[in-house]
C-alpha cells in the first residue's frame, strides 16, 4: 500500500485501501500498523485534522482490531 507522507509529531505516513478498508499508519518511532474495517470517513477525518495524533487516539486507538505490519 502506497502510504502519503504528513506533518506529524506522531505519524510518519498514512494509507488507505478503501476496497478493504484498511488504514496503514507508520509512526516515527518506526512500527507500521494495519488498522482493520476503518471507515472511509475516518481516513478523511485523520488527513483533515490539525493534530493527527489527537485524532488516532481520540478516534482510532482501542476502536478497532489491528495487526503490527513491521
Amino acid at each position: 500500500m502506497d502510504r502519503t507522507p504528513v506533518d506529524s509529531s506522531a505519524l510518519r505516513s498514512v494509507g488507505y485501501d478503501a476496497a478493504r478498508r484498511v488504514l496503514e499508519l507508520e509512526f516515527t518511532g518506526g512500527g507500521v500498523y494495519a488498522y482493520l474495517a476503518v471507515p472511509r470517513r475516518v481516513h478523511r477525518g485523520l488527513m483533515a485534522t490539525e493534530s493527527l495524533g489527537r485524532y488516532f487516539v481520540r478516534e482510532i486507538r482501542d476502536r478497532y482490531d489491528w495487526r503490527r505490519l513491521r
